[in-house]
């Protein structure tokens, strides 16, 4: 059975979704039950985790960069490890704040906190 993807028009989320074959009516959306558009995807070879690992251990400014704490750096692992797929909508603006250098702390811990189904600091409203 294929694989296919989608992208979500309400939540703008990408899903891929195992049917047993391609019918004319879009799935409704798994995350937030809107309307879904096929996207056509280009074939992929995956890279097991080892592999990823010895690409950046064997890198060795990425690695300096990891042990300085560069939020830089730990974006660029992340895109490794994902195999260069954007972050989704919610995290693009924390992942170009970290490629620009920057530590978004306030705003990863409301998006862990809002992933976790936690309760929001007292004083502290939701953006």
């Amino acid at each position: 059975m294929p694989v296919y993807e989608y992208r979500c028009h309400s939540c703008r989320r990408k899903v891929s979704l195992l049917q047993h074959s391609l019918s004319s009516d879009a799935p409704a959306c798994p995350h937030c039950g809107g309307e879904l558009e096929r996207l056509f995807s280009t074939f992929a070879t995956h890279k097991s985790y080892r592999d990823a690992y010895d690409d950046i251990l064997s890198d060795r400014s990425l690695t300096k960069g990891m042990r300085r704490n560069d939020p830089g750096a730990l974006i660029e692992w992340n895109k490794r490890m994902s195999g260069g797929e954007k972050p989704p909508p919610e995290y693009q603006e924390i992942a170009e704040r970290m490629e620009r250098g920057e530590w978004p702390a306030e705003q990863i811990e409301q998006k862990r906190r809002e992933a976790m189904g936690l309760p929001h600091p007292p004083g502290k409203e939701e953006n």
